[in-house]
Formats: structure tokens, C-alpha cells, sequence
């Protein structure tokens, strides 16, 4: 891989990790922006997989203590019952399916209702988060908004609210992982010093989020989550629908 492809990739991971350590979203989507931008979909899929479960991963071990395990344990069934289909259908976006989706997500997000979406917290909440997202995953490689309503209307403090997206996002990214390298072949498709400088870049992205996120307020927290969420979203939308126009 050209090193300057590899230094855009590394400082990508290391940025969007910080990024997803502070709000427990969006640094996803904007990874996934690039890398699709760079790199074809199955193998973008991977990289960011790779990224975004290490990150996820290294986040809920940061801020366990605060992971409400019956609702990644319900997310987890649900995460099962989408991937079964998903492997049954053996289904590949494309680049402009990926932007579109990555960019309608956040307004898709905005627009539902809240009193129309089973929180997380609540009865089969979990289970229908965790089946929802995951086929987001293995459409569009992130789930970050849709994931986030389902824990708008809980009384879970930020701590507890990052701690168990990131256990829960852990699982699904890995299931993403799975599901393309599967899809790739199961070939050597990506470099190994690739997937090291990723796994490298999205533990110190998260773990330096962490002294940002101790600071932050519950109502900074919030307020600054939705409002990038838009704007990136935007973008997308009209990225994707320029590489639709362009064919």
C-alpha cells in the first residue's frame, strides 16, 4: 500500500476514534466516508471493522464499570437473529448505497419519533436495537445514530450511555468483520502493517477521549452529539447522490 494512502488511513483512524470516544458515535461514519472513498466496499468494510472494533472494544474496557450488561446481552440476540439473514442473502452494498444510507441515517434518526422507538432500557428494547443495527452494519458499515435513539429517552448518565453503545457496537463490528472478510473471499485483501498501524491508531484515539469526555457535561454531551451528526450527514447525502448522478 503507497505510505501516503496508509498515513491518510492512520491519521483517520486516530481522529475518528477520538471523535467516537467522546460522543460514542460519528467518528464511524466519518471513517467510513474516507475509507470507502479510497478503497473498495468489502475491503473498506474490513478496515473499518477492524478500526471501529478495536476502538469499541478498548472504550467499554475503559469505562466497564458503567456497561449495562442485560441490555448488551439483549442487543446480542438481536445482532444473531440479523446476521442469519444477512449470511443468507449474501448481500454487498455498493459505494453510493453506502453514502446515501451513512447520510440519511442521522435525519432518519431525527425524524422517528421518540415514543415510536423501544428504548433500550424497556422490554425487548435490546433485542430490537441490537437486530435493527446490525443490519444497518452489513448495509451502510455504521449505526451510530439509530443506535443513539434507542437510548435517548433513558435515564442512563453519558457514562453509562458510551460504555454500553461501545460494548454493544464491539459485537457488531465484529460481526461486520466476519460477514466481509467472508464476502472477500477470506484472501489476504488487506496488508497486515495496515491493520497494525489501525489497531494501533484506534487505541490511542480512544484512549486519549477519554480525559475530554471526564470533562464534558451531560447537556454538552447531548447538544454537541446531534448537531455533528447533521452536518455529516448532509455531506454524505450529497457525495452519495453525486456518485448515483455520475454513472
Amino acid at each position: 500500500m503507497p505510505l501516503g494512502l496508509l498515513s491518510l488511513i492512520a491519521v483517520s483512524v486516530l481522529g475518528t476514534s477520538f471523535l467516537s470516544g467522546v460522543f460514542g458515535m460519528a467518528g464511524g461514519m466519518v471513517l467510513m466516508g474516507v475509507l470507502v472513498a479510497f478503497l473498495p466496499v468489502a475491503a473498506a468494510m474490513i478496515v473499518h471493522g477492524t478500526a471501529q472494533m478495536t476502538s469499541n472494544g478498548w472504550r467499554a474496557f475503559l469505562w466497564r464499570r458503567h456497561i449495562d450488561f442485560r441490555i448488551f446481552r439483549g442487543y446480542c440476540v438481536g445482532l444473531a437473529l440479523a446476521s442469519v439473514v444477512f449470511i443468507f442473502l449474501g448481500f454487498v452494498p455498493d459505494r453510493a448505497l453506502v453514502l446515501i444510507v451513512l447520510g440519511a441515517l442521522p435525519f432518519i434518526a431525527m425524524l422517528i419519533p421518540a415514543r415510536h422507538v423501544p428504548q433500550a432500557t424497556s422490554r425487548f428494547g435490546a433485542e430490537v436495537c441490537g437486530l435493527l443495527n446490525t443490519a444497518l452494519q452489513f448495509i451502510a458499515g455504521v449505526s451510530g445514530p439509530l443506535l443513539d435513539v434507542f437510548f435517548v429517552r433513558t435515564n442512563m448518565d453519558r457514562r453509562a450511555v458510551v460504555a454500553t453503545k461501545a460494548a454493544c457496537q464491539t459485537v457488531s463490528h465484529m460481526a461486520k468483520l466476519v460477514y466481509f472478510s467472508r464476502a472477500a473471499g477470506g484472501g489476504d485483501t488487506l496488508e497486515a502493517m495496515m491493520l497494525a498501524v489501525v489497531i494501533t491508531m484506534a487505541v490511542l484515539g480512544t484512549s486519549l477521549s477519554k480525559f475530554v469526555l471526564e470533562r464534558m457535561t451531560d447537556h454538552q454531551f447531548r447538544r454537541w452529539t446531534q448537531g455533528l451528526l447533521l452536518v455529516i450527514g448532509a455531506a454524505y447525502l450529497t457525495q452519495g447522490f453525486y456518485v448515483l448522478w455520475s454513472r
